[in-house]
């Protein structure tokens, strides 16, 4: 049994089931597409296929914040926007943590966030996960007349501001508006705030991140170099808080092999089912608390790899325990 300083913090129905401590879970980025010539996907299948990744036990979606699809990015994620996708993913799904990963909060007024991220949250039964960060695509911000300099104390004010929502009638001032408490935002998030995850720096100390965020969205590494780097954002958390969970995205091409060793592919590997695996079990190791996989690279049929994953992968982190 954990104890109380050991447990993660008693948030929302998707943080408890998708973040456990020394356990890792296994969710997909969205588009679960493959689509390794092209910066789009088709949209067509994106509900069917977040449905059959329920079906099959997969933990956790991660939609992504894409306004503008920009050639030199290369990606222009699921296409949808997220919050029209999230609203009908609450409708249509029953069990899956439906996360973002990660919206841009420089370029949308924070009270858009919160107001639509708690819908969200509400018709979904406290099943959303809300990653933030400050953006990496630098030429979305003057098609939105946001500054791209003064981006790091944009993402603090709209943190702040989403934060404070939760509150009944908020009074505060800071770049967005100044609250003073004649009006109330609503729904309120389920558990009484929005689980927000911040991904990488952001435009922030280290220190700033551990203590306002409830978790950390990571880029992949090699689980030794994970592992330090995890360390290092732990020990930044203030005295007196919980525990915090880190996820972190992972490109796979899963071939038919199950030995065939892993190869490199941008931000993850082409492997068998096996080294992916003994990866998955490296991170969670090293810290790792849930790897949202992406099929972009993928050469298999998605629906038969999808299907692989969740016989043979997915029953060995099944509660956090090896098979």
């Amino acid at each position: 049994m954990l104890d109380d300083a050991e447990r993660f913090a008693p948030l929302n129905r998707a943080y408890a089931d998708t973040f456990r401590p020394g356990r890792l879970s296994v969710g997909l980025v969205v588009p679960i597409d493959a689509y390794p010539d092209a910066r789009a996907p088709e949209v067509a299948d994106h509900v069917a296929r977040i449905r059959l990744a329920e079906r099959l036990g997969f933990a956790a979606i991660w939609l992504r914040d894409v306004p503008f699809d920009v050639p030199s990015f290369g990606d222009a994620g699921q296409v949808l926007d997220p919050f029209v996708l999230l609203g009908a993913l609450a409708a249509l799904t029953d069990r899956i943590a439906l996360g973002v990963a990660s919206l841009i909060l420089p370029l949308r007024h924070p009270a858009h966030v919160a107001k639509a991220a708690a819908s969200v949250d509400t018709m979904s039964g406290g099943r959303l996960l809300l990653g933030v960060a400050s953006g990496d695509r630098p030429e979305e911000y003057p098609t939105m007349g946001a500054d791209h300099a003064g981006r790091g104390d944009a993402f603090r004010a709209a943190f702040d501001y989403v934060r404070r929502m939760a509150d009944p009638f908020p009074v505060f001032e800071n770049a967005f508006g100044a609250p003073d408490g004649r009006g109330d935002l609503r729904p309120k998030p389920v558990a009484g705030r929005l689980p927000m995850l911040i991904t990488g720096g952001s435009q922030q100390s280290s220190d700033w991140g551990a203590a306002n965020a409830d978790g950390l969205i990571t880029y992949p590494r090699a689980a030794a170099e994970q592992a330090r780097a995890l360390s290092r954002w732990r020990d930044r958390i203030p005295e007196g808080q919980s525990p915090k969970p880190v996820m972190q995205p992972l490109y796979v091409d899963l071939v038919d092999d199950p030995d065939a060793p892993a190869t490199p592919l941008h931000l993850g590997f082409r492997s068998g089912i096996r080294p992916l695996a003994e990866y998955l079990r490296a991170v969670r190791a090293a810290g790792v608390n849930h790897v949202a996989l992406n099929l972009r690279f993928n050469r298999a049929p998605i629906e038969r790899t999808l299907e692989r994953l969740a016989a043979d992968l997915l029953p060995l982190f099944h509660d956090g325990d090896d098979a």
